[in-house]
């Protein structure tokens, strides 16, 4: 079996090991090696930014998990793909940047991780962003895309200063209110992880990156993590670690490679046939994630289906793109959104989400009609129920079990409710009531706070945040890491993605992610000297 040695070790190239690769390089005498379960992002639909409608579906790119049944949302059983590309999710997902809100992070402080507060995790945001084309700033792109939204977006915004919501130019700034998206965009194409950090960190020299690199499992000895054995080609091999392993699978496939390790509930491992070398419960546990629920409706006035739903619509505005990188493909999905609070004296607590298009998915990918339409989305900001990942084989090809548990609280059926009576107030504005010809699906402003909820279990869908399954935490019978990253009760091993948040933040969750890579490699190296 081949084996090689390295300084660092870290599994998966998405948007926490990409920064991790560029920052613990920095010192080019430091050798890295990051291996990632997929292939190159080098696709057409990737870069294009309205092209997330296809790359997040495309098997090729992206694993197609399936949760378990939930009994929150009807029994049903629902898709969340993450990213198997260089880039990982930051290459598939809807490009919406936003860093969440100043209490999410005060209240991973006050959860355990201290020194996870928000005057410390803003001056990280601050170093990591560059806003548009500036020349020098920091290395994510982040675009304000106004000036090429379909003009039908300037809609939403009207309709919500009507009722009173508040208007912001930037939605980073911590307050509540509606606005425009920022995206990861740059000159036209999305600008990911693997773009920011990745690439400048392979040309500078130090890093190996290894794809198709499929983690079977992190060697455990002393109690301390040695090495990783992982599938290439067919073939087994190996890579040992001089300093440290780092996992950045992501929240639903670090947990997995921890339980495969033999870290994890000592009763599940064994189950599995697996040895435990340490019996830490709180793996996999305290999953979080975002649900959102959408409606649609039909114009009178022209919206983005007027021009991608016809074929010449399609064919002169993909020319567009390839002339001058600009046009409808140019701007994600995401143009209009922002946190309302969903009653007078609270905070904000709702998402919204505004998009200028109606659309479909069939068997070959999103379907677009000529006829015009809108979608208006609301998705509750921080549930408290609390969901499971543990794996059903001992075989790293099996995917893990999902069980999201939604809706298990009363206060998330509350907040559920409160999503859907936000965006009644919003449709019912006299803007948007002008706009709107019908209903497409469930008319929402025929639903009573019994039919919203009915409704949301038999709809919502998650927009793709799972964290938490590898918590931050100072008491290792509550959560997974030390407030440095390191897997409580063994050594040289870290856990880097949004699993290890303590709580998920408000918002959209690959800004945060890149943040807290940031951090992390900082407190990595600071360790090592």
């Amino acid at each position: 079996m081949p084996v090689t040695e390295y300084d660092y070790i870290i599994v998966g190239a998405g948007a926490a090991g990409c920064v991790l690769a560029d920052r613990l390089s920095a010192d080019t005498r430091t050798r890295v090696l990051v291996l990632e379960a997929g292939g190159s992002d080098k696709r057409f639909w990737v870069k294009v930014p309205l092209g997330y409608a296809f790359a997040h579906t495309d098997p090729r790119i992206s694993v197609q998990c399936a949760t378990q049944s939930d009994a929150g949302l009807a029994g049903r059983r629902n898709s969340w793909p993450r990213g198997r590309v260089v880039g990982g999710c930051s290459s598939i997902n809807a490009m919406a940047y936003m860093r969440g809100l100043p209490v999410d992070f005060d209240d991973w402080a006050n959860s355990g991780a201290h020194g996870w507060g928000w005057q410390t995790v803003r001056a990280t945001y601050d170093s990591l962003e560059a806003a548009g084309d500036a020349p020098a700033a920091g290395p994510v792109r982040v675009s304000d895309l106004s000036r090429h939204m379909h003009p039908f977006s300037k809609t939403f915004l009207d309709a919500a200063a009507e009722i009173g919501w508040p208007l912001l130019d930037d939605l980073n700034v911590g307050a509540e209110g509606l606005g425009r998206y920022r995206s990861t965009v740059w000159k036209g194409r999305r600008w990911s992880a693997a773009d920011a950090f990745l690439r400048p960190a392979l040309k500078r020299g130090g890093v190996r990156l290894e794809m198709h690199a499929k983690v079977q499992r992190i060697e455990i000895e002393g109690g301390a993590a040695q090495s990783v054995l992982y599938r290439q080609h067919g073939a087994i091999r190996k890579a040992t670690a001089r300093r440290e392993i780092i996992i950045s699978a992501g929240a639903v496939h670090s947990p997995q490679i921890l339980q495969l390790s033999g870290i994890g509930p000592g009763a599940l491992l064994q189950s599995q046939g697996l040895a435990v070398h340490n019996a830490l419960a709180e793996v996999g546990r305290g999953l979080q994630d975002h649900l959102a629920v959408t409606y649609s409706f039909a114009a009178h006035t022209k919206t983005l289906n007027a021009t991608l739903g016809t074929p010449q619509g399609r064919i002169l505005s993909g020319l567009r793109y390839l002339a001058t990188r600009g046009g409808p493909l140019s701007v994600p999905v995401n143009q209009v959104g922002g946190y309302v609070a969903s009653g007078r004296g609270v905070a904000p607590d709702t998402q919204i989400y505004c998009n200028p298009m109606v659309h479909s998915y069939g068997a070959s990918g999103p379907k677009v009609t000529r006829a015009s339409g809108y979608i208006l989305s609301a998705q509750p900001c921080r549930p408290t129920s609390r969901g499971e990942i543990r794996i059903t084989s001992p075989s790293p090809d099996d995917q893990p079990g999902i069980w999201p548990n939604s809706l298990a609280t009363q206060d998330d059926c509350e907040s559920a409710i409160r999503a859907g009576r936000l965006l009644q107030r919003l449709a019912q504005s006299e803007t948007l009531s002008r706009a709107r010809r019908a209903a497409i699906g469930p008319d929402l402003l025929a639903l009573d706070d019994d039919a919203l909820l009915d409704d949301f279990r038999a709809r919502a869908s998650t927009v793709f945040h799972p964290s938490c399954t590898c918590r931050m935490g100072d008491d290792p019978a509550r959560s997974v890491l030390d407030a440095r990253l390191r897997v409580h009760g063994t050594g040289r091993l870290r856990v880097v993605d949004a699993s290890a948040f303590p709580n998920i933040t408000s918002g959209n969750t690959n800004a945060p992610t890149m943040m807290l890579a940031a951090r992390a490699a900082a407190l990595i190296l600071e360790d090592n000297r």
